[in-house]
C-alpha cells in the first residue's frame, strides 16, 4: 500500500535520536537497523572506520497513524555535509514502479536529480532529488518489475 514517511539525516547520531523517538512515542522498529557496515563496497566508495561501519544506514519506527519516521546517519567521508534545511526528505512509497517514475520525473523536473531511480542492493526500485523548490525527495517502490 502507498505510504508518505518523514527521512531525517543526522551526522552521526541517528541511534541516539532514534531512541529517543521510540521513547516519545512508544512501539518497535521495523526490524533490525541497517548499518553502513552492511553496505556491499562499491567502486569509488571511500573505506569505512570501525566507527562508519556502526553507523545507521536506514531505520524506520512507525509513529502516530501509521505514519514512519525514518532515518539515516550520513557520514562526511561519503560526501555527505548536515545542514539545517538539507537533512529532512519526503518519503514517497508508490505502489508500482511506473507510479514511482511518473512522480519522479515530475519533481525533478527543474530541479536535480541527486540519485537517478535504479534498482537498489536491497531490493527495491529507489532515487532521491531536489525540486525547483528546494524539497528533497526519495521515492521508493518495492514492487519487482512492472
Amino acid at each position: 500500500m502507498a505510504q508518505v514517511s518523514t527521512y531525517l539525516n543526522f551526522p552521526g547520531y541517528t541511534e541516539e535520536a532514534f531512541n529517543f523517538y521510540k521513547s516519545v512515542f512508544g512501539g518497535e522498529f521495523s526490524g533490525e537497523p541497517m548499518r553502513f557496515g552492511s553496505v556491499p563496497q562499491t567502486e569509488g566508495m571511500p573505506p569505512l572506520s570501525d566507527a562508519e561501519k556502526n553507523m545507521i544506514m536506514h531505520t524506520a519506527l512507525p509513529i502516530v497513524g501509521g505514519h514512519l519516521l525514518m532515518g539515516s546517519d550520513a557520514p562526511e567521508s561519503m560526501g555527505f555535509k548536515v545542514n539545517f534545511g538539507n537533512h529532512v526528505y519526503i518519503m514517497l512509497s508508490p505502489d508500482t514502479r511506473a507510479e514511482t517514475k511518473e512522480l519522479f520525473d515530475k519533481l525533478s523536473e527543474g530541479g536535480k536529480i541527486e540519485m537517478d531511480l535504479q534498482d537498489m542492493f536491497w531490493g527495491d526500485y529507489y532515487g532521491s532529488c531536489k525540486d525547483k523548490y528546494g524539497v528533497q525527495w526519495m521515492l521508493n517502490c518495492s514492487q519487482k518489475k512492472d
